[in-house]
């Protein structure tokens, strides 16, 4: 347990600020890692309450709450956040999970970005070939970045392709990447270039109608599919569900509710739920993650409250350990 009955700030009324700019600081992508597979490790065995993600839609925008309690970290919280045409808005509240006391309210964009990514690796390295060399990316905003980041730290990378329908965000991408990775990031001119060949697949996109076809995934590639958490949002065909030897959700209640790639093909009796486990499972080691090199596997990335609010806690220990963040007087 990371907190007792009182938060660090020494058993005063106060909760710690923390900004981007020190979520940044005090969350690399190890550490994020590190979490993020424990939480899944203790959702398979049964040791979090999670929360689907709820939405509030009025004409303008949208306000979407998510929460989680975390036994074993001595917290619980909520990542709440808005989306209306100037952008998006994210907080976290961490409370302790003894007292109900608020330990900390965190701006979340940046954590949100790390978590996720943090997600993909922690299902690669469950799910992909032991010996997966190569990426191909489709996709290349703000999100792809820490998707790319975490698989290359769960695995050795050599070479990866990248696919995303404006020219000039795909260079960029691959420039700043190549740079912070060390490796060749290449662009190429289509989703299908980007994919075939590839031992390892990500999807991060906003797409509406599907990005990677099934007919281009080589035997024993791991696709990682992280941008359909919407019902009007499908990045994956038909065919790539079909050829799945093993299909994984962070969770399946939320799964249910709002991936887009899997309620389709389910609708149309393609596959049913009882196919479809959660990552905890896996991390906990009661599935496989992968029985040949020949199959097919794929990860289906919801974003989860338990993972904000786990890679929150640490944050929040970061934070105490260095002198980070404003008090606030509640």
């Amino acid at each position: 347990m990371l907190f007792g009955a009182s938060s660090f700030l020494g058993g005063k009324d106060m909760a710690l600020f923390l900004c981007e700019t020190d979520i940044a600081r005090l969350l690399p992508m190890t550490d994020a890692l590190d979490v993020v597979e424990q939480i899944f490790r203790s959702q398979g065995q049964g040791g979090v309450v999670n929360r689907p993600r709820s939405r509030v839609r009025l004409p303008d925008g949208t306000l979407h709450v998510m929460s989680a309690g975390v036994p074993d970290l001595g917290v619980l919280g909520l990542k709440a956040y808005t989306t209306f045409k100037g952008g998006a808005r994210f907080l976290v509240l961490l409370y302790s999970a003894e007292t109900g006391h608020l330990l900390a309210i965190m701006e979340a964009d940046r954590l949100g970005q790390i978590r996720t990514g943090a997600a993909s690796g922690v299902a690669t390295k469950f799910m992909a070939r032991m010996g997966a060399r190569t990426v191909g990316v489709i996709g290349s905003g703000w999100q792809a970045r820490s998707q790319l980041t975490a698989v290359c730290r769960v695995r050795t990378i050599d070479r990866v392709t990248v696919y995303s329908r404006t020219p000039e965000h795909r260079q960029h991408y691959c420039e700043e990447m190549a740079a912070e990775l060390s490796l060749p990031v290449i662009p190429v001119e289509s989703a299908a270039e980007a994919a075939r060949d590839m031992d390892i697949v990500i999807t991060i996109t906003s797409a509406r109608e599907p990005v990677l076809k099934g007919a281009w995934l080589s035997p024993g590639a791991h696709v990682n599919a992280a941008g359909s958490n919407a019902l009007n949002r499908c990045e994956i065909d038909d065919e790539v569900v079909r050829r799945a030897a093993l299909i994984v959700v962070d969770s399946k209640e939320q799964a249910q509710v709002e991936c887009g790639d899997l309620l389709g093909p389910i609708e149309r009796g393609l596959i049913h739920w009882d196919q479809v486990n959660e990552l905890g499972d896996i991390v906990a080691g009661s599935i496989p993650g992968r029985r040949t090199d020949d199959e097919i596997t794929l990860f289906e990335s919801q974003g989860v409250a338990m993972e904000d609010i786990a890679v929150a806690a640490r944050v929040y220990e970061r934070a105490i350990e260095e002198g980070v963040g404003e008090e606030l007087p509640l």
